[in-house]
């Protein structure tokens, strides 16, 4: 089975990943959610980040709010950082769509797309996302940044799963529809 390019994410009901400044403490991860996170992580081996997201990853680990993940190949997609070996990331450049068609042809599990925004439009004009696993959190926030940043073409999904949670919060995961293109 080819690997699939996994967007996952928490969001809020209005669309928002994070506050403004970057804090996603409206996002309640319980029992439930731990269990969720460990089976979504069993199926991976593989994660691509932008540079801000990565940052963010570093700091949490040093922190503990997030473990580190043995076992998994982590990217760093940037224009500012230079390429090679940094805080535990590959850090890559150049054609986004070559270096996912590489990924993908390589064996191994499905590789997960952590953001950020930027970066997750990007994939989603080039038409690279297979599938979505969204966490909705039961909130407004009014403001914030948003999970779909900027202008890309329609992308197509079915509903595959949808759970709900006992905090209220509800996840959903959705298959890429790709049509062949009639010429």
């Amino acid at each position: 089975m080819p690997r699939k390019v996994i967007l996952g994410f928490g969001i809020s009901i209005d669309g928002y990943i994070a506050r403004r400044n970057g804090a996603m403490d409206y996002l309640v991860i319980d029992k439930e959610g731990e269990a969720l996170m460990a089976d979504f992580f069993a199926k991976i081996d593989t994660t691509i980040m932008g540079r801000k997201t990565a940052a963010a990853t570093v700091e949490m680990r040093k922190s503990g709010e997030i473990p580190e993940t043995p076992g998994i190949t982590n990217y760093v997609v940037s224009r500012r950082w230079k390429p090679g070996k940094r805080e535990g990331f590959e850090v890559v450049s150049g054609s986004l769509t070559a270096f996912v068609k590489k990924l993908k042809r390589r064996p191994g599990k499905d590789i997960y797309l952590g953001g950020g925004g930027q970066l997750c439009r990007s994939f989603l004009q080039e038409d690279l996302i297979d599938e979505l696993f969204i966490g909705l959190g039961p909130v407004l926030l009014g403001d914030g940044i948003p999970g779909f940043p900027g202008k890309f073409p329609q992308r197509d999904f079915k509903l595959t799963e949808c759970k709900s949670y006992s905090n209220g919060s509800v996840g959903l995961r959705y298959e890429r529809i790709r049509t062949k293109k009639i010429r």
